[in-house]
């Protein structure tokens, strides 16, 4: 059964006004909504249940599979067909393949976390920069980390920024937001040992065992971890710096300090 679609092609179109609203973080929180550009990250909300609201695409589409993939998981979704000059007014990027979605977003909280007898836990905390926050969330998923939980985020979860240096896996990846004094109690009381990633006065990161309930914090690359951490954590960990720079990207630290634990509960 293909899906009826609706044609818009003037920027007063009462869907389109809605839709450029979006763009704005304050109405996406307020609405539980998210836009996913592009045929992976559309795929990745898809695979990960997430209820579709809207499907936009123009008529420069090539392959049309992922609509009716979408479609017959959702037989009544909207779909509309946009004019050019207004879906150029409407996506963050270029080569998003003419389509995205507005999809509904899952928050979970931390007693609603599934986790294993011994997870491995990322906490990200006060991670400014989408495409860091995304780096890392692509690399939480790759690792399988058993969830992440985001500490003091100033920014939006689902920045379509984010969403697109993720490739998807914002969606892949059981994610919490929180604050530092609820979650170091839910840690204390799920008796997760914490590893706090550190330049002074720490352990080398693969001098420590991470195969038992383990959380990894990572900070800013500006501040790093803040203080409430570093006094929390059971353990300062750090990745030696041989060359002239003394910090590197948090998304690259993170990446080597997941990729140790997995090692190690993979017994390699």
């Amino acid at each position: 059964m293909k899906p009826f679609v609706k044609h818009i092609s003037s920027s007063s179109n009462p869907t389109f006004k809605a839709l450029l609203s979006l763009e704005k973080s304050k109405q996406r929180k307020l609405d539980q909504l998210a836009i996913v550009e592009g045929h992976i990250e559309l795929a990745m909300a898809f695979e990960s249940g997430l209820e579709f609201v809207q499907l936009f695409y123009t008529n420069a589409l090539k392959d049309s599979s992922i609509i009716n993939k979408i479609t017959s998981q959702w037989p009544h979704l909207a779909v509309f067909e946009l004019s050019q000059d207004l879906y150029a007014k409407t996506v963050y990027r270029a080569s998003t393949e003419h389509i995205f979605a507005v999809i509904k977003t899952q928050m979970k909280t931390l007693d609603q976390l599934q986790l294993p007898n011994s997870p491995l836990i990322l906490i990200v905390e006060g991670v400014e920069k989408p495409g860091n926050l995304g780096a890392i969330l692509r690399t939480a998923d790759a690792s399988a980390v058993d969830a992440v939980i985001c500490c003091d985020l100033p920014g939006d979860l689902y920045n379509p920024n984010t969403i697109r240096a993720s490739l998807g896996t914002v969606f892949t990846v059981p994610i919490v937001l929180t604050d530092a004094d609820t979650l170091q109690k839910w840690l204390t009381q799920k008796q997760i040992t914490c590893f706090c990633s550190n330049l002074h006065k720490a352990d080398n990161y693969f001098e420590l065992d991470y195969t038992k309930a383990s959380a990894i914090v990572v900070g800013t690359e500006a501040t790093g971890v803040s203080d409430k951490w570093i006094a929390y954590a059971q353990h300062q960990v750090k990745i030696p710096m041989l060359g002239k720079i003394d910090s590197m990207n948090v998304s690259v630290a993170t990446a080597i300090m997941l990729y140790e634990a997995r090692r190690q509960r993979l017994g390699l």
